[in-house]
């Protein structure tokens, strides 16, 4: 096992130099499970949709200044990020960096305003299938069934609700009755002061 060095979360651009390894190395191993080249198939969303103007993160876990994970998320829609390319290096798996990954993308996320997290994996990956199911997420598709004869397996999980976090662009009015000065909390009924 590889000696632990100083550790770092480090947000960053899909140009930036650091992510080439993550991109080439699950491309190869995507490529590799599935009998066709899926290089094609990571450089699918525009760039632009991993960065914050366009409510998207990537992230890397440094290690001595190397990167040894990373993963993003992209607007899926108002209330919704998708979670895309979780990636551990191959010379650094089975230290719970994944989850590690994916935890520090739900905190972003929260704190970006979404309220859900959707996400799909492929059928020939039974580690990422195992990571979301023991992180929570919920399966929408049959477990009980081929997951060759699904496809993509999709899954969700619901976060933590921080009204004070949301984005502008993602603020709904909320507990508002809309033909009123004055707002009215849907549970009591009362209304309130804007």
């Amino acid at each position: 096992m590889p000696a632990l060095s100083a550790r770092s979360v480090v947000q960053v651009t899909v140009s930036d130099p650091r992510v080439r390894p993550l991109l080439r190395e699950l491309g190869d191993e995507y490529s590799a499970r599935y009998g066709k080249d899926a290089h094609a198939e990571l450089a699918r969303y525009p760039d632009e949709e991993f960065t914050a103007p366009h409510g998207g993160l990537l992230l890397l876990i440094l290690e001595g200044g190397e990167p040894v994970a990373g993963g993003a998320f992209r607007r899926y829609d108002a209330d919704t990020a998708e979670l895309k390319r979780i990636w551990t290096h191959s010379g650094h798996r089975r230290r719970g960096l994944a989850r590690e990954v994916v935890a520090e993308l739900e905190r972003e996320a929260r704190a970006r305003g979404y309220e859900r997290i959707y996400l799909t994996t492929g059928p020939r990956q039974p580690e990422a299938r195992a990571l979301y199911l023991n992180s929570g997420y919920r399966p929408l598709f049959d477990t009980e069934a081929d997951p060759e004869s699904i496809g993509p397996l999709p899954f969700e999980k619901h976060l933590e609700r921080h009204p004070e976090n949301r984005h502008p662009e993602n603020r709904r009015p909320e507990n508002r009755h809309p033909e009123s000065d004055l707002g009215t909390d849907i549970r009591t009924g009362k209304a309130t002061a804007q």
